[in-house]
């Protein structure tokens, strides 16, 4: 399955709405007639300056608390305002070119959802799993009431919510613990939606397994890729290149099937500047998210180096889920560098669009040093990083090249001409050869 042809040149970013605005956690919480979700809309100019091309939203939709215990799939959450403030947002995005991608919670329900309480009082149950004890409940949580995807009208229902906010505007769906749901049930749900809907587009959220599998099983354009999330850092932080080319080649083997949404933050996991043990190495990170094949996603907050660490505990999220101030002018600008970088990288990538199905190569590889070729017929980078306490210097004769142009780095003036790599301790570089 292709993707949608807007997907090459989508580079998401990404917020979690409720956070943002400061409507969770918050005591009291607001109201709808304060209509915080148009604090969104104000950053739109911002995602534009840092080069993204769409809006990826964390939950919008009634609930109980964090968003994912979701009350009513057809009404805006009150705290963040209503159907009115939606509209603006889609306003706002459309004047600017932007794409909306909503995040659509089908495995469970809150406890508070309508079926659910007319189950509790003795009605039907027929929408719910049964588990050992009554009803069954997403991974213990007694909140969440997952959905029994077995039965037609649950099916039926999770299309007519889809192509609801689609015929409202949004351009496609991120689908929460996309692992939990039968692939099957997917299978009934998107190809329903896509008849009206050709060009949207449906990332599954899945951590583990088989996930080319999974795409095909279930009909998604992509999942997430936490597989290559996980390499990213972790052989940075171990030294371990080895690690990373691994995940790199099964990367490759994905792209054969589909382009996973690449990232190195989100709102669910340790901010990457709080994650990388030497925070020289966050640009490594991003310079190989932003050269490898991929839809990537950049988690507001993280071009400016925000820092965050997730905790399992009641609120162990709220950390990488800050309120963020009403205008981007308002911030605190402590990362200027690190939203240079990702400027600079996400301009190369607009600039080779072919990098979104690009394959990789190893060219030099150690456990402190990793030099790749990123390639498609269109054109190919190459891209140096260096984690070692010694510089990585070698002649580029040795990979196969009379010469290069470095485009990016830490350490080397860029647009320089040269016929070897020379990349300083703990730096990177990228090169068109």
């Amino acid at each position: 399955m292709s993707d949608p042809a807007w997907v090459e040149h989508a580079i998401w970013w990404q917020i979690y709405p409720l956070g943002f605005v400061g409507a969770f956690p918050a005591d009291p919480p607001p109201t709808a007639d304060e209509h915080r979700l148009r604090r969104v809309a104000e950053w739109f100019d911002h995602a534009l300056e840092l080069g993204a091309s769409g809006i990826a939203l964390g939950p919008v939709f009634a609930s109980q608390t964090h968003g994912y215990d979701t009350t009513d799939h057809y009404a805006i959450d009150p705290r963040l305002g209503d159907d009115s403030d939606f509209d603006h947002l889609v306003t706002e995005a459309r004047s600017r070119g932007l794409r909306i991608l909503l995040d659509g919670v089908f495995n469970h329900v809150g406890s508070e959802f309508d079926r659910h309480r007319e189950a509790v009082a003795g009605g039907d149950d027929s929408w719910f799993r049964k588990g050992r004890n009554g009803l069954a409940t997403f991974e213990g949580h007694g909140g969440l009431i997952t959905l029994n995807h077995r039965n037609p009208e649950v099916v039926d229902y999770v299309v007519d919510v889809m192509l609801h906010w689609l015929r409202r505007g949004a351009d496609g769906w991120r689908l929460d613990a996309a692992y939990a749901v039968p692939a099957e049930f997917w299978a009934k749900v998107l190809p329903r939606v896509r008849s009206e809907f050709p060009d949207a587009w449906f990332v599954g959220e899945v951590i583990h397994g088989d996930y080319a599998g999974i795409v095909s099983a279930s009909t998604f354009d992509s999942v997430t890729q936490y597989e290559l999330w996980k390499a990213m850092w972790s052989s940075l932080n171990d030294v371990n290149f080895h690690e990373l080319d691994h995940a790199l080649t099964r990367h490759d083997q994905f792209l054969e099937t589909f382009v996973p949404l690449t990232f190195v933050g989100n709102h669910d996991v340790t901010r990457i500047a709080s994650q990388l043990s030497d925070e020289r190495h966050v640009g490594h990170a991003l310079a190989v998210m932003l050269t490898i094949g991929g839809t990537p996603s950049v988690y507001a907050g993280d071009e400016w180096a925000y820092r965050g660490v997730k905790e399992e505990r009641f609120g162990g999220d709220d950390a990488v889920r800050p309120e963020f101030p009403g205008h981007p002018g308002e911030s605190e600008h402590l990362g200027h560098d690190t939203f240079r970088l990702h400027q600079h990288l996400i301009g190369l990538r607009r600039r080779h669009p072919w990098l979104h199905h690009a394959r990789t190569t190893a060219l030099h590889l150690t456990n402190g040093q990793y030099v790749f070729r990123t390639s498609a017929d269109e054109g190919s980078l190459v891209v140096a990083l260096n984690v070692d306490d010694e510089p990585l210097r070698m002649p580029l004769a040795k990979l196969g090249f009379g010469s290069g142009r470095v485009v990016a780095g830490s350490g080397v003036p860029p647009e320089d001409v040269v016929d070897h790599l020379d990349v300083e301790p703990h730096g990177w570089a990228v090169l068109t050869v």
